[in-house]
């Protein structure tokens, strides 16, 4: 039988022996005592579970396999709120609180980041909204290292820096929508948050995110369309329909789900890995130091027609942006990139107007998923678990030369939903998988045979089609307001 000795020195006389043997009674099972007969120290003989009590306080890890304790690594960073500071209470305030609601090692730590820290900043993007950065952070996050028991820090970790324009007077209520969106301990389909920092000279705040190598999925499959096989628009697909389901489990919502928000964190997307690709950017779409409700900020095209009539953001409107996704994804081309995004569009996509479609080009099994996601009716949409596990049908049914991870294809992966908040919306329209085989092999054929002829897909693009994030109230004003029990046309005079 394996078990533990413990010795205590300096303790041979028998009373201060025996009242650290009540002590240590009280969370460990002691088998006996013992005596060294050279040095007379005593023995406590007890129960091979040491590894489950934290070896500061004595109490059960909080995760025993992590060696990681709630209370002592709470009571770390609260010690060290003394040495930071961004000069601003109410930051302080937020990133405190946000550190003192760690509940694992695998919680990324907010942290307030001298801007100092940051080294070789270049610009690599821009929206409506926000100027990216790439940048070299020093220091580096704090990750929690299990053989130490604490807390180091991962040195010149490339991170992006969002700069937020016009940010010098945040509010509390941006940073309940950075806390809110802020998902802990997520899986790798989700961008990591570390915290913000300042830019002294603008007075701007700054979001600081886990860095993309390969960039957004927009700028990526404009370069790369001719290379992208069905294979690797099915893993892409999957990858996003994980960090969507992820994310409404946890009963939130993305609200801004565009190309744009889709990050690739290696540059060659036909790599066949589950950790690929995260969504962005959830629930901070629009001005920071104005959070009206009544706003509708996004992409046109990927924004649903119920909310363009000013109902309130749900799910469903994130599973409608994934169907333009998909489009996307499909064709290399953005949804409606030949008219200007306006009035009238807006009033088209009210009237069920959608993009249209190569039916050689695409899988019919693929078309009908799409389709259902950007049904006018969001109850008739899938929701998230039913979109990823149809997604996740299509990769097992294609028996083209993928390389499956098992991250995905374990059968309890999709099937296992006792721990999640959300249950398939209906079931998944079944399609023989010889059928769905061979609807992408012969899709994979037709891309194959008119590689030589791609176009420049974003060649004939609209001077006015605009695909990063703005106010679209000046465009949505005169629409009547979303009716849940009409579906009737729109009739209106723009």
């Amino acid at each position: 039988m394996k078990v533990i000795l413990k010795h205590l020195y300096n303790l041979q006389n028998i009373d201060g022996f025996l009242n650290e043997v009540k002590a240590h009674s009280i969370n460990f099972t002691v088998y006996g005592i013992s005596q060294n007969p050279d040095t007379n120290d005593y023995i406590l003989v007890w129960q091979d579970k040491y590894g489950e009590y934290c070896k500061k306080c004595n109490n059960v890890y909080t995760n025993v396999d992590d060696q990681w304790c709630k209370q002592c690594q709470i009571n770390y960073l609260k010690n060290n709120f003394i040495n930071w500071s961004s000069e601003n209470d109410v930051i302080d305030n937020f990133i405190q609180q946000r550190q003192l609601e760690a509940n694992g090692r695998l919680d990324v730590i907010s942290e307030w980041i001298p801007y100092n820290q940051f080294l070789n900043i270049k610009e690599i993007g821009k929206g409506g909204f926000a100027t990216i950065y790439s940048a070299t952070w020093k220091g580096g996050p704090l990750n929690y290292c299990v053989d130490k028991s604490k807390y180091t820090r991962i040195l010149d970790k490339m991170v992006a820096l969002k700069c937020l324009h016009n940010s010098q007077n945040i509010t509390n209520e941006f940073l309940n929508e950075i806390k809110e969106y802020s998902i802990d301990n997520h899986g790798n389909n989700i961008v990591k948050i570390y915290g913000l920092s300042q830019n002294p000279d603008t007075k701007e705040f700054i979001i600081i995110l886990d860095y993309a190598e390969g960039g957004n999925l927009n700028n990526w499959l404009n370069k790369n369309y001719k290379y992208f096989s069905w294979l690797a628009k099915i893993n892409t697909l999957l990858n996003i329909s994980n960090g969507l389901k992820e994310i409404h489990q946890k009963q939130r919502v993305h609200r801004d789900l565009h190309t744009g928000n889709i990050l690739l964190f290696v540059n060659n997307i036909n790599i066949f890995d589950d950790n690929i690709i995260s969504i962005s950017d959830m629930g901070l779409c629009g001005e920071v130091d104005n959070i009206d409700k009544s706003n509708i900020y996004g992409v046109m095209p990927y924004v649903a027609p119920e909310v363009l009539r000013r109902k309130p953001y749900t799910q469903a409107a994130d599973i409608y942006s994934f169907g333009m996704i998909m489009y996307f994804v499909a064709t290399g081309k953005q949804p409606f990139t030949k008219c200007a995004h306006d009035k009238l569009l807006a009033l088209d996509i009210c009237n069920e107007i959608r993009p249209e479609i190569n039916e050689q080009e695409v899988p019919k099994c693929y078309i009908d998923l799409m389709k259902r996601c950007w049904d006018s009716n969001p109850e008739n949409r899938p929701n998230s678990l039913t979109l990823y596990e149809s997604i996740l049908q299509f990769r097992k049914s294609y028996r083209g030369k993928i390389i499956d991870t098992g991250t995905y294809d374990n059968e309890t992966d999709a099937g296992n939903i006792k721990e999640q908040l959300i249950q398939p919306s209906d079931k998944i329209e079944k399609y023989d998988s010889n059928e769905i085989d061979d609807q992408f092999k012969k899709a994979e054929e037709y891309r194959i045979e008119y590689l030589s002829f791609e176009e420049d897909n974003q060649s004939d693009t609209h001077p006015q089609a605009i695909f990063i994030a703005r106010l679209l109230n000046s465009f949505t004003d005169e629409l009547p307001e979303f009716d849940d029990d009409k579906s009737e046309a729109l009739d209106c005079k723009i």
